[in-house]
């Protein structure tokens, strides 16, 4: 790959990361700041910083897998260095995909209206739901990342076998079980998939029957439950949307052993899984009232201290 490739694909890395940090910082630091004054935060709000925190080092693990990758290839195919970011890429990586599903169910129980006693049970239960399902993310992340220590050594021992040309019977059988474990390993985001699905669809249909009530009791359609279940709906729209990016993306930069020759589709892949916990960052703060408005009045005093004008204007 010509070296001008490298800094093109660079930039869009280093492009990203900026983006993502700021967004995410900003997400931390306008509920950190919250927290911290008011001693108290809400349920959806912890679930947001702790998501953006997240983000942050997975967008670095990323930065550091890209740099690594373009200019030193042999480093990272390396066992350690390919463990330790492959382990840390996992964790994070899991952990921000449960809490932003967390995030969906808290705002389909909290939002979405149906009679069903099971749902009603969940309802009434919301923040002990969700509570438990923080503590079983955080579980499942670990999980997800222990489990990589078996694909180690078999990774191993292939590195091992195909150093020194040994391609026997045997050799061909532990290729088979890598590639084995590789794609059970993707089963693991299957349940978060399946949580949002879940959400989405319940949001879509309460919304359905809440816009029937409206139509038949003649009221304004504009009303604020109305509201509430469509910006649910675009947040976790937007999350699986991004999330079908990100695992295609995934799939691209994680086929490299599979895939001789092909560094250039691999680091496409690694550029494109930056862009969901870059964006979705930026779809959070749209998504959130108090985000929001901070975010316009920042904005808003950005204009005002570089906006020439009369006396009395901001600009210095």
């Amino acid at each position: 790959m010509s070296g001008r490739v490298k800094w093109v694909m660079l930039f869009f890395s280093v492009t990203q990361l900026i983006l993502g940090t700021l967004g995410n910082g900003f997400i931390g630091l306008v509920n950190g700041s919250s927290w911290f004054k008011s001693k108290r935060i809400s349920l959806s709000d912890f679930i947001i910083t702790n998501l953006a925190l997240s983000r942050i080092v997975l967008l670095w693990v990323l930065m550091a897998d890209n740099v690594i990758l373009m200019f030193s290839s042999k480093l990272h195919d390396d066992g350690v260095v390919m463990q330790v970011i492959d382990f840390l890429w996992t964790f994070t990586n899991h952990l921000s995909i449960w809490l932003a599903t967390c995030l969906g169910v808290l705002y389909c129980l909290k939002i979405a209206s149906f009679s069903h006693p099971a749902f009603l049970w969940l309802k009434w239960r919301v923040s002990r739901v969700v509570v438990w399902m923080l503590l079983g993310a955080l579980v499942l992340s670990c999980g997800s990342a222990v489990s990589l220590i078996h694909e180690f050594k078999i990774y191993s021992v292939l590195r091992a076998a195909d150093s020194t040309g040994n391609v026997t019977e045997p050799f061909r059988k532990r290729m088979n079980e890598y590639e084995l474990v590789h794609v059970l390993g993707l089963l693991w985001y299957l349940p978060p998939l399946i949580v949002s699905l879940a959400s989405y669809v319940l949001l879509i249909l309460s919304l359905g029957r809440h816009t029937q009530r409206v139509q038949q009791n003649r009221a304004s359609a504009r009303d604020p439950s109305a509201e509430a279940h469509k910006r649910a709906i675009k947040m976790i729209l937007s999350f699986l949307f991004l999330f079908v990016l990100y695992f295609l993306a995934f799939l691209i930069a994680s086929s490299s052993y599979f895939l001789p020759g092909s560094e250039m589709t691999n680091m496409i892949g690694e550029i494109m899984t930056m862009l969901y916990p870059a964006s979705h960052s930026f779809i959070l703060i749209l998504g959130n009232t108090k985000l929001k408005q901070v975010f316009v009045e920042l904005l808003r005093c950005e204009a005002g201290h570089r906006k020439p004008g009369p006396k009395g204007s901001l600009s210095p």
